[in-house]
Parts: C-alpha cells; structure tokens; sequence
C-alpha cells in the first residue's frame, strides 16, 4: 500500500482537523476545525483571535493536528498526524479560499479577516506526518512525508 497516496487522499476528502494546543502552563485543548490546504504542508483555518486555542497558539505556536475518518469501523480507523507551528497569516486567504473551494465551501470575504473583523487566518507549517497504517493490525503510526 502507497501511505503517501493514502495520507493525501485523507487530507484531501475530510473537512475538519482537530487541534492540539497547549495553554502557557501546558495545559492541552483540542478543538476541531474547518480546514483548507496550502500544498501538503500547510493547514489554514479561520478562527476567532479570543478562542481557547487561538489564545494557546499565541503563547505556545506549536501543536498536533489530526485529520481522521469518524466513520471507519472499530479497528478499521483512518488517520493522519501532524506536528507543526502555527502563525496569524494576513497573506494566505488566496490559498484558504482555494482549499475552501476545493472541499466544497464558498469562499471567505477579506473583510472579515483583517485587523478590524473577527476572524483571523492561520497556517500550521507541518514538521511530520504519520498515518494510521491500515495494513498492521494495531494502532500503528507510520511516518510518511508528504
């Protein structure tokens, strides 16, 4: 089985990741997200600069993402991991509304995602990428690079 084809095509059909932040004392949050791609390596989202895990990333920008399938039956699951830093990005919208578009959603108004609107855009730069190898039969994380 070809991982690298597997992890794409995951990342590719599924609409949310979940966020792993950590607050200033290292207390975890996971919040799940709409999310577009920028190429294998970068993951955009939107999200207000109050939220709980906005407010982590500002203290501490590094964070687990994952992307999985809900719907896999028990022992038949699908995933992809992603260790990565995160940043406010004013320059990616472009991107965002392409991956946006790509998985079916309109595109976002820039109005909203500047200084004075509340939305603000992120771009998680991925270090790693590991897949739930669906050809072992335990939960297995296999690095690929994607």
């Amino acid at each position: 089985m070809d991982l690298h084809a597997f992890a794409r095509e995951l990342l590719d059909e599924h609409r949310y990741v979940v966020l792993g932040t950590a607050d200033g004392h290292g207390d975890p949050w996971v919040s799940p997200v709409f999310y577009a791609l920028d190429g294998y390596s970068s993951v955009l989202w939107l999200s207000r600069p109050d939220t709980r895990h906005s407010r982590n990333l500002a203290v501490r920008p590094r964070l687990s993402l994952v992307v999985y399938d809900s719907t896999a039956a028990i022992g038949a699951a699908k995933a992809v991991y992603m260790t990565a830093r995160a940043a406010i990005d004013p320059d990616g919208l472009d991107a965002y509304n392409r991956g946006c578009t790509a998985k079916g959603a309109e595109p976002f108004p820039p109005e909203k995602i500047n200084d004075k609107g509340p939305f603000r855009l992120y771009r998680a730069v991925v270090d790693e990428h590991w897949v739930l190898d669906p050809t072992v039969p335990r939960d297995e994380r296999t690095p690929v690079s994607l």
